[in-house]
């Protein structure tokens, strides 16, 4: 069980009409996003145009979270609900979603059943006990710094802590003036 720190480097930045995708990271390694064929992905996309709709991905639950500004989704026929920075809203890829307003967002795709995702947002500071369960774990550092003390890494402003197969047991987080995104994958 090994973390490993992902920087800029490490990402995939693609065009979309709306703006732009950074794919952080993606499971198994070396899956591509457009074949539809991972079972999870995360990614942090901006979001330019006033309106947009979301690509279908009927194969996949989503939670999503805002980095920077406030979106509205409108998720299928229920009412517009407001997203703002340090709220998770989950719901079915397959289900038709529109968004309002400009913003940087958090996004986790998980393959329906075949994988159960969660995602947490911290502001910092603060000093966190993490109790994940075992699978995947991602810590997205969107701003300021977090330290992951008992297992020696750290990240900074748009960096990634990634652990493949974790085992289980409590993850303790220091962090630092910012914005820090918990994503943890297990498979079922």
């Amino acid at each position: 069980m090994k973390w490993k720190l992902l920087t800029r480097d490490d990402y995939v930045t693609t065009n979309w009409s709306g703006g732009t995708t950074t794919q952080l990271a993606i499971a198994p390694e070396g899956a591509v996003y457009g074949d539809r064929n991972f079972l999870w992905r995360l990614s942090s996309a901006t979001v330019e145009l006033d309106h947009s709709d979301f690509t279908p991905l009927p194969d996949y639950n989503r939670f999503l979270s805002v980095l920077r500004g406030e979106i509205q989704l409108k998720i299928g026929a229920d009412a517009p609900v407001p997203v703002a920075p340090g709220k998770v809203v989950a719901f079915d890829g397959g289900v038709p979603v529109e968004s309002r307003g400009r913003c940087v967002d958090f996004n986790l795709m998980v393959r329906k059943g075949k994988g159960q995702g969660a995602v947490s947002v911290l502001s910092s500071p603060c000093e966190e006990n993490w109790s994940p369960g075992s699978g995947d774990l991602a810590v997205y550092c969107a701003s300021g710094s977090v330290s992951l003390p008992e297992f020696g890494v750290a990240a900074r402003t748009g960096q990634t802590l990634l652990c493949r197969g974790f085992e289980g047991g409590p993850v303790s987080l220091a962090c630092e003036a910012g914005l820090v995104i918990l994503a943890a994958v297990r498979e079922v």
